[in-house]
């Protein structure tokens, strides 16, 4: 079981250069295997909010774009519960304040799943997993 943040859902589903061969393997050994990948739903609104902006471009309209991400069997969309939220807060030791970190992070702990990510901030928190 896998946690994927914002950017690798991105640079994953794009096939971009940017996400490492470390990281590709964890995906794709999650994918062969029927694991899980987790995809916090904070990440929808990001990306979204990401494209509004125009910041970010799509190859298709961003809801056909999250249906055939949703389609892949492996993948499951996580909501943002209370619990989650809470646990978003309550997160030990030091880490910083932005909120979709906070969530995607608290969901990696939660699952005791790593987190892929490339957010050097993410990677130095030593109560989370993560793959870079």
């Amino acid at each position: 079981m896998i946690v994927l943040d914002t950017h690798i859902l991105l640079w994953w589903v794009n096939d971009d250069v940017a996400l490492s061969k470390t990281a590709r393997q964890a995906i794709e050994h999650e994918l062969t295997t029927n694991g899980d990948i987790l995809i916090s739903s904070i990440s929808s609104w990001e990306i979204a909010l990401l494209v509004k902006k125009d910041r970010l471009t799509l190859s298709m309209n961003i809801d056909e774009w999250f249906k055939l991400i949703e389609e892949v069997k492996t993948v499951r969309f996580i909501p943002v519960n209370n619990q989650l939220a809470i646990q978003s807060v309550n997160l030990p030791g030091k880490f910083h304040s932005d909120p979709a970190d906070r969530i995607i992070t608290a969901l990696a702990r939660q699952h005791a799943a790593a987190l892929i990510t490339a957010d050097t901030k993410i990677n130095a928190y030593p109560h989370v997993k993560t793959i870079c």
